[in-house]
């Protein structure tokens, strides 16, 4: 199989093995006129398995979503050939609208028009709790 070099784009590398997907349907990219390659389960020395997300154009991409979905990616802009830019992702202190409260007594369940504003509560466990009413997400 032959993938084509980027002359200008972003590849997410090191995605964990099977969840490419889910990328490809958070970040919308389906809605993008450009070519998008999708590589799953390619071997890597590092991850045994892994899959590539490339984006053959530069576009904004929410950083704080990649790496509450999978903390590990590597993201490459390529400008000209070449990789101008590398960011190894972690888990953000913050993410807003990514993740609902499922507490029914939540004030975010009356105020529809509030943020989901949840915060990094235990990065060694990636546990995420409610800015309001402290309950706990749900895992990923």
């Amino acid at each position: 199989m032959i993938i084509g070099a980027i002359e200008n784009g972003i590849v997410l590398d090191h995605i964990t093995a099977g969840r490419c997907m889910e990328i490809y349907d958070v970040l919308h990219l389906g809605e993008l006129d450009c070519t998008v390659a999708i590589i799953k389960n390619a071997d890597s020395k590092k991850m045994g398995k892994k899959d590539i997300l490339k984006i053959y154009d530069v576009i904004d991409l929410d950083l704080d979503v990649l790496g509450y979905i999978d903390p590990g990616i590597t993201v490459n802009i390529i400008q000209q050939g070449r990789v101008q830019e590398r960011r190894h992702l972690v888990l953000p202190e913050r993410v807003e609208n990514v993740i609902r409260c499922k507490n029914p007594r939540c004030i975010t369940t009356v105020e529809q028009e509030l943020p989901q504003v949840f915060r990094l509560a235990n990065r060694a466990r990636g546990v995420y709790r409610c800015i309001y009413c402290e309950a706990q997400a749900e895992s990923k």
